[in-house]
């Protein structure tokens, strides 16, 4: 077995080095006509754009905002609608809650507790000073007005969570806007009661915006980001910025993310529009896929070598890198090389002789 392993390991070696020992494949006028043998030369990949990708308009992640119940309660006015600018610690919204009333008084009497206890632990600190209570006295104050700062405080930090004004019951809560931007969605109705965290608005800032775009895999695959980026029908032009891992089972497509840089303000969140990708050239000469033929395991093309009294070719040895459509990506040819891309299986034939195979 091992011998016969040897001698295939022989045989392979001898067929490829006879590949690049090959005498060139001499042809007459009347031959080259009859086998229809053209010739084009091999040219390195070339940048190329392609048109009418599908894409949609999107808002960065850290340029969206939402504005949300804190309490449950009923919604009682609503100052603002979708397409609204607005400013921020602008008043949207405005709830009415009996939730938001207890967290008010039960802040407000946290407080209380804790002022009273800072009070009794100083007195309590300028009586045992003066030796008129034990140490175990003024321990129990610290203790107990420690606790009560520290509810006061959860208390304090409730309130603001919840947005609610401190040191006063009563009123309607008053919801703002986090962000300056624009009011993209609104999702409650006056008089609506909503829970906590009942979506209100999603509010917005749209510059700059982004851009997500289907892109075929196979041309993904030669995306770098800041390959220029331009959107059908408008001014707007930017660049990518991330090129997605993963392939769409049902659209075998690539999520491909662009940042607008110019001419976004013809451009809307969600909005469906076509785009122009440049995408970079690929390593390797390109040449029709007709030009190439295989034998003994390899994949070889014929580079002429005279044009005297006819034509002449020698089998070259290629590595296919890449294969798209009509054509593919080879390695191991010089660029400018006369190529056969037409009658190769007759040079083929000639080359390893009718039968050989």
């Amino acid at each position: 077995m091992a011998v016969l392993r040897c001698a295939v390991f022989v045989l392979s070696g001898a067929l490829s080095i006879a590949l690049q020992a090959a005498e060139s494949i001499s042809l007459n006028g009347a031959q080259v006509r009859s086998l229809g043998v053209e010739v084009a030369v091999a040219e390195a990949g070339k940048a190329a754009g392609q048109s009418g990708l599908p894409g949609r308009v999107t808002v960065p992640n850290d340029q969206m905002r939402v504005v949300a119940a804190p309490v449950a309660g009923m919604v009682e006015m609503l100052a603002v609608g979708p397409g609204s600018v607005v400013k921020r610690g602008q008043i949207v919204a405005r709830l009415a809650s009996p939730q938001a009333l207890e967290l008010q008084s039960g802040a407000l009497q946290a407080g209380s507790q804790a002022q009273l206890a800072r009070q009794t632990l100083r007195r309590d600190e300028q009586l045992f000073a003066e030796g008129l209570i034990a140490e175990s006295r003024l321990q129990a104050s610290r203790a107990a007005a420690a606790q009560a700062i520290a509810s006061a405080e959860g208390r304090r930090q409730g309130l603001a969570l919840a947005g609610v004004v401190p040191g006063k019951v009563g009123g309607s809560l008053a919801l703002v806007s986090p962000i300056d931007g624009v009011v993209l969605e609104q999702d409650a109705q006056v008089g609506q009661r909503v829970d906590a965290s009942t979506l209100i608005y999603r509010i917005a800032r749209l510059a700059p915006l982004w851009l997500e775009i289907q892109a075929p895999a196979n041309l993904a695959g030669n995306l770098r980001i800041g390959a220029p980026v331009r959107v059908a029908s408008t001014a707007a032009r930017g660049r990518v910025i991330a090129v997605g891992g993963a392939v769409d089972a049902g659209s075998q497509s690539v999520l491909v993310r662009a940042a607008v840089e110019a001419g976004g303000e013809g451009l809307r969140p969600g909005q469906a529009i076509e785009v122009e990708l440049d995408v970079p050239a690929a390593a390797g000469l390109r040449l029709p896929s007709a030009a190439l033929a295989r034998h003994a395991g390899q994949t070889v093309v014929f580079v002429q070598t005279s044009a005297k009294d006819g034509m002449a070719f020698r089998p070259q040895a290629v590595k296919v890198l890449g294969q798209g459509g009509d054509s593919v990506l080879l390695e191991g040819l010089r660029t400018g090389e006369p190529i056969a891309v037409k009658g190769v299986s007759g040079l083929k034939a000639l080359w390893t002789g009718v039968g050989r195979e």
